[in-house]
């Protein structure tokens, strides 16, 4: 017997109700589930400026912001999966009862060398199949610098938003995010 028929995969209810009682993230991907590792002070210093800034922004309005224990589902054809983004926008929520949301409207995920590649290329392609996901942000930690990947009627779009006077504009959620909020705080390079 091969290695890979050893290989016993993980269904969807037995991870869900493993990860309600786990002191560790676990991200499932068609049945493998694998470990996260905690981001360093200024991952976290970005993400939480960019929760608090959508929060105070949202506060009255229909979508609400989700911080990093919030898993986003993607339902691909043939296999389920579960990440946790830094942030995610819901417009759409499941039940308070979930442990997760399958209709996120935005989601940002804070770079670090050893996710770079994961999130601009296995992350990025499984958010983009996401039929109620219109902008999926990518920060850069030592650098004020943004990918904006916006929907169009062609598909995402990339722009780049870079330097603390930088705006990102999010009319469809009556928000616009200055880069000096979501940097606030966070030792740059220069």
């Amino acid at each position: 017997m091969s290695t890979a028929d050893q290989l016993s995969l993980v269904s969807v209810e037995d991870y869900l109700k493993a990860e309600i009682d786990s002191l560790v993230k676990h991200e499932y991907l068609g049945g493998v589930v694998y470990a996260m590792t905690g981001g360093r002070n200024r991952h976290n210093l970005i993400a939480g400026n960019m929760f608090g800034f959508l929060w105070t922004q949202l506060k009255s309005k229909p979508c609400r912001p989700f911080n990093s224990d919030t898993k986003i589902r993607i339902r691909l054809p043939g296999h389920t999966r579960f990440y946790y983004p830094d942030v995610s926008v819901v417009c759409r929520p499941n039940p308070v009862d979930d442990t997760f949301q399958d209709f996120p409207y935005l989601i940002l995920e804070v770079l670090s060398d050893s996710t770079r590649r994961l999130d601009l290329g296995e992350k990025k392609e499984a958010y983009f199949s996401i039929s109620s996901l219109d902008f999926y942000l990518v920060a850069e930690q030592n650098q004020p610098a943004l990918l904006v990947f916006r929907r169009t009627d062609n598909g995402f779009e990339r722009e780049v938003c870079a330097g603390l006077d930088a705006v990102i504009p999010l009319p469809e959620l009556g928000v616009d995010i200055p880069l000096s909020a979501l940097y606030e705080g966070v030792p740059l390079e220069s």
